[in-house]
């Protein structure tokens, strides 16, 4: 559209551009966006205090889920709306960071209970939203959990761990711990090989995104 409407400098730097740019789509960008809840014109104009009931319901879930011994239906309440919680406030984001919160999520990726593991999942894709935890979660493992649900999960977890993958690769040290990762590529292609329309989508965009560190 800029192009399009006679501009012929790029909008950041305002250095002049070429007669006939080309231009890259950003596939794994496009992607995340697309993966992106839209919060409604109600929803992002709520009154403060609306907000401030979300952090303090939200520090109560986050309570629940890091507990010892929750049971799987707590877990499940508590994931479930912490999903819905971190998809639009980026400071509860941060705040379940913080809390410890997401080792208790990777534990509900390893429990084999694949409803746990989708909204696990979710939230981790959730709070990798957030630059400054990108790195964060590879250095808890997450990628071992990935791969492992990339081989062997329910066709909505694949899919989810293979958009994570992709929000993770955004940062460009992540690609290459990524890529070093046994099995991680190799998983993907088996994916955009055999699985359904969605996996193959979600797995090509984060070998796209992986394939722009030139060792990968």
């Amino acid at each position: 559209q800029w192009i399009d409407s006679g501009n012929r400098t790029c909008p950041i730097t305002k250095l002049p551009l070429s007669e006939n740019p080309s231009l890259i789509p950003n596939h794994a960008l496009r992607s995340l966006i697309s993966n992106f809840a839209h919060v409604s014109p109600k929803e992002s104009s709520r009154p403060r205090t609306q907000q401030e009931h979300s952090h303090s319901q939200s520090q109560a879930l986050i309570s629940t889920l890091i507990s010892r011994s929750p049971s799987n239906a707590s877990k499940l309440e508590s994931l479930s709306r912490l999903v819905r919680l971190t998809k639009r406030d980026s400071l509860i984001r941060r705040k379940v960071t913080e809390s410890g919160a997401v080792r208790a999520a990777l534990d509900c990726v390893d429990s084999g209970n694949q409803v746990l593991q989708e909204k696990s999942l979710s939230l981790l894709l959730n709070l990798s939203l957030e630059d400054d935890n990108k790195v964060g979660l590879v250095a808890d493992g997450v990628i071992r959990r990935i791969v492992a649900v990339l081989r062997v999960g329910s066709p909505d977890c694949k899919a989810i761990a293979a958009t994570l993958l992709t929000s993770l690769a955004v940062v460009e040290v992540n690609k290459a711990t990524i890529g070093s990762y046994p099995d991680a590529i190799s998983a993907l292609v088996y994916l955009l090989r055999v699985g359904n329309d969605r996996e193959r989508k979600e797995s090509a965009t984060a070998l796209y995104a992986l394939c722009s560190f030139m060792d990968n």
